[in-house]
C-alpha cells in the first residue's frame, strides 16, 4: 500500500512535468492559421471534444457559413497524401514538415490545380471516383502560406468549414491551439452545467440511495459550487458535464483538461492530447456512454474505468475512485480548464454517512409493479406496492429461491440489491408478477467466450469488451436481441443465426441492425446452408431482410458541360456506379448528403456529347441503368 502511494505521487509529478513539456515544445509562430492568416477567426469545434465514436481530433475553423476560401499551407513542406471519399473526411491533403509533423486539411472542396489536374489525372487512370495517392517527396513541395486549396463541405461534414488537424509520425493527434495563434480569441473559461456520483458496488450509497445522482452547480463568478452536503457511503465514481466556449462564438467545445481534488490532493487528471487513432473508439469508456446514447447528455468521467487503455489519465491508486467511510468529512474540487489556460472550479463535500434503511410511500401507487436494471455487477431490483410494509423479491436460479430484502423503499418503491457474482438468476417473482431475467452467461473481458442457446451462436474475442458483460438475449418472431443498444462494444462480435422465415434468395438477403427507431443499417453476413454468421461492434435488435428492389435515378442536369443525377437506395444502400460516355469510362463524384452524382472531365476542352449510360447497384447486388443523351 504504501509502494501504491509512492508511485500514484511519483505519477502525478511526471504527469505535470510532461504537460509542461507538450505545451512549451508546440512554438508559437511555427504554423500558420489554415484560413484568413493574420485576421480574427471562430471555431465550431477544437480538440477533444465528445463525438459518437471517438474524440474530436483537431480545430474546425469556420468559413463564414461558406464555401470556397482559400485553405493556405500551415509551414513549409510537401504534400506527402492525398484522399478523395463519399464520407469521412471528404476531400483531404496531408502536409509532412521539416519537423516531423503532418498538418491535415479535410473537407475540401477543391484542390489547387497542379495537385487538382494530377488527382484527375489519376482518378481517370484508375477509373474510380474514390482514391488515396501518396505523391513523392519532391513532387508537391508547398511553402508556408502557399494556397493549397479551397474550403468545402465534403465527406462526413455537417455544414461548411475546414477540419485542421496536426499529427505526429505515429498519427497521434496534439491539439493545434497549443500553437497559440493570434487569430483565435479565448479568454473565456470552461462552463460547468452538472455533476453525476455513481455507486461503484453493492455497499456503496448516495444519499442513501444505490444508482447514479445527479446535482446542478450554482456559478459563483467563474466557480461553482453544490449548496447541499452530500451523504455518500463506498466507493463512488464522479462524472462532469462540461464545456468550453471561445470568445465570440456561442458553440459548444471541448473541454480539454480535467483534475479532481480530495482533501487538496490531486487524485485523478486527464488531459486530452496525443489521442491514438487505433484507441479513439475507447472514447465511450471516458464517457457516460449509457447516458449519451439515451439523452445526448455527455458526462465525462472522472475516474479511469476498466478496459480504458487510453494515454490521457494519471490518477492514484484507485484510478480516480472516491471511498467514503463514515463519518468522514471530504472537501472535493474539480478543476476544468481550457487550451488557453481559464480554468473553472467546481467544490462540494461529502459527508460518510452508513447506509441505513428509508422508507417513504406513495399514494399515487394503485397496483404492484416490478422492474430491473443492471448497474455494473449488481442487479437492481425495483418493486412498486400499495402495502405500507415493503415486500421481499423472490429470486430464482435453477431449482433454487432465494428472498431479497429490500435496502430502502422510495416513494413505495423499494429496491432491492444482488451481486450477480454470486450466480445468474432466472428470473424474479413479485406479487404475482413473474418477470424473466433472459441472463445467459456472464462473459469476462479479455477472453475469448462463445455463448450459444437454441436460437443463436455468439463469439466474443479478447477485445471485444471493456468489462464483465451480463449477457442478455431475446428472440421475438426474426428479430434477434443481443445485449441492449446502451453497452459499447470495443472490438467486433460474431453472431450466427438461423431464421425461421424462408428466405426466398439468399443472394440478396442480409442481417440488419434495427437501432432503436424505425431505420435499419446493413450488416451483412456469410450464408451457411440456413444460418448467416455476421460481425458487428453494436448490440442490440437484428433481423434477416431481403433486397430485391433496384437503386433508384433520377437525372437532375444535362448540359454540355456537366451532367447529374440523383440516386438512391430504400434499404441496403448504394455499394456503387459507373457512367460511360459513348463507352468511355466517365468520372462521377458523389456527395452523398444530397444524394448527388455528377460528372467532371478530364478535357475540359471537349464539350459532353453522345450517350450516356449511367449503371448504380447497391450492397446487395440489384443493379440500376439509365440511358440518355447529350
Amino acid at each position: 500500500m504504501k509502494l501504491n502511494k509512492k508511485l500514484s505521487l511519483l505519477t502525478f509529478i511526471l504527469f505535470y512535468s510532461w504537460a509542461a513539456i507538450a505545451q512549451h515544445s508546440a512554438q508559437p509562430g511555427y504554423f500558420l492559421f489554415p484560413i484568413k492568416p493574420g485576421v480574427r477567426n471562430y471555431l465550431s469545434g477544437t480538440m477533444g471534444e465528445i463525438r459518437s465514436n471517438h474524440f474530436h481530433g483537431g480545430l474546425d475553423i469556420k468559413t463564414d457559413q461558406r464555401e470556397g476560401l482559400e485553405v493556405h499551407a500551415a509551414a513549409d513542406g510537401y504534400i506527402s497524401r492525398i484522399k478523395m471519399s463519399t464520407y469521412g473526411y471528404g476531400n483531404i491533403i496531408y502536409i509532412t514538415h521539416p519537423n516531423g509533423l503532418t498538418t491535415t486539411y479535410a473537407h475540401l472542396q477543391s484542390y489547387y490545380k497542379p495537385l487538382g489536374d494530377y488527382v484527375l489525372q489519376q482518378q481517370y487512370a484508375k477509373q474510380t471516383f474514390e482514391i488515396e495517392l501518396f505523391p513523392q517527396q519532391g513532387q508537391f513541395p508547398v511553402k508556408k502560406g502557399d494556397v493549397i486549396g479551397l474550403s468545402g463541405n465534403t465527406g462526413g461534414s455537417g455544414g461548411p468549414h475546414l477540419h485542421f488537424e496536426i499529427r505526429d509520425d505515429k498519427d497521434r493527434l496534439y491539439n493545434p491551439l497549443l500553437y497559440k495563434f493570434s487569430e483565435v480569441l479565448d479568454t473565456t473559461p470552461p462552463e460547468i452545467y452538472n455533476l453525476g456520483i455513481h455507486t461503484l458496488n453493492i455497499y456503496s450509497r448516495v444519499n442513501q440511495e444505490f444508482g447514479r445522482a445527479e446535482f446542478n452547480p450554482v456559478k459563483k463568478g467563474n466557480n461553482y459550487v453544490i449548496a447541499d452536503t452530500v451523504y455518500a457511503h463506498g466507493l463512488l465514481g464522479l462524472e462532469l458535464q462540461t464545456n468550453d466556449r471561445l470568445d465570440g462564438a456561442a458553440n459548444k467545445n471541448g473541454t480539454q483538461e480535467v483534475t479532481l481534488f480530495v482533501n487538496n490532493k490531486p487524485i485523478y487528471n486527464h488531459y486530452i492530447d496525443q489521442v491514438p487513432f487505433e484507441l479513439s473508439r475507447q472514447v465511450s469508456q471516458h464517457i457516460n456512454y449509457d447516458l449519451y446514447k439515451r439523452h445526448g447528455r455527455t458526462f465525462q468521467k472522472s475516474f479511469i474505468d476498466y478496459g480504458n487503455d487510453l494515454p490521457l489519465y494519471k490518477a492514484d491508486a484507485r484510478q480516480g475512485r472516491l471511498m467514503v467511510q463514515p463519518d468522514s468529512v471530504y472537501q472535493v474540487k474539480i478543476v476544468a480548464k481550457d487550451s488557453y489556460n481559464n480554468s473553472s472550479t467546481l467544490s462540494f463535500v461529502v459527508k460518510g454517512q452508513a447506509p441505513s434503511f428509508t422508507k417513504t410511500l406513495s399514494k399515487q401507487v394503485k397496483k404492484p409493479s416490478v422492474d430491473y436494471q443492471i448497474v455494473g455487477n449488481v442487479l437492481k431490483i425495483s418493486a412498486t406496492d400499495t402495502s405500507s410494509t415493503p415486500l421481499n423479491v423472490e429470486l430464482f436460479m435453477g431449482d433454487k429461491q432465494f428472498m431479497l430484502i429490500p435496502s430502502y423503499t422510495k416513494n413505495s418503491t423499494s429496491v432491492s440489491l444482488y451481486d450477480l457474482r454470486a450466480g445468474l438468476p432466472d428470473s424474479i417473482l413479485f406479487c404475482g408478477i413473474l418477470q424473466s431475467l433472459n441472463l445467459q452467461q456472464a462473459v469476462p473481458p479479455q477472453q475469448e467466450v462463445t455463448v450459444k442457446n437454441d436460437y443463436l451462436k455468439v463469439e466474443f474475442g479478447k477485445e471485444s469488451l471493456y468489462d464483465t458483460l451480463y449477457l442478455q438475449t431475446q428472440k421475438e418472431g426474426d428479430v434477434y436481441t443481443i445485449g441492449d443498444y446502451f453497452t459499447p462494444l470495443h472490438q467486433a462480435i460474431k453472431v450466427t443465426i438461423t431464421p425461421e422465415t424462408p428466405i426466398t434468395d439468399k443472394s440478396k438477403a442480409a442481417v440488419y441492425f434495427l437501432g432503436l427507431g424505425r431505420g435499419r443499417g446493413f450488416t451483412g453476413g456469410k450464408w451457411d446452408g440456413n444460418s448467416i454468421t455476421f460481425s458487428t461492434r453494436n448490440m442490440g435488435k437484428f433481423k434477416v431482410l431481403e433486397d430485391v428492389r433496384p437503386p433508384s435515378i433520377k437525372l437532375l442536369s444535362k448540359t454540355p458541360v456537366q451532367i447529374r443525377f440523383k440516386i438512391a437506395d430504400d434499404l441496403s444502400g448504394i455499394n456503387s456506379f459507373r457512367a460511360e460516355l459513348n463507352g468511355e469510362w466517365l468520372l462521377m463524384k458523389y456527395e452523398h448528403k444530397t444524394a448527388t452524382i455528377y460528372s467532371e472531365k478530364l478535357d475540359k476542352s471537349i464539350p459532353l456529347s453522345g450517350k450516356v449510360v449511367l449503371k448504380v447497384k447497391d450492397v446487395a447486388g440489384n443493379e440500376a441503368t439509365f440511358t440518355t443523351t447529350i
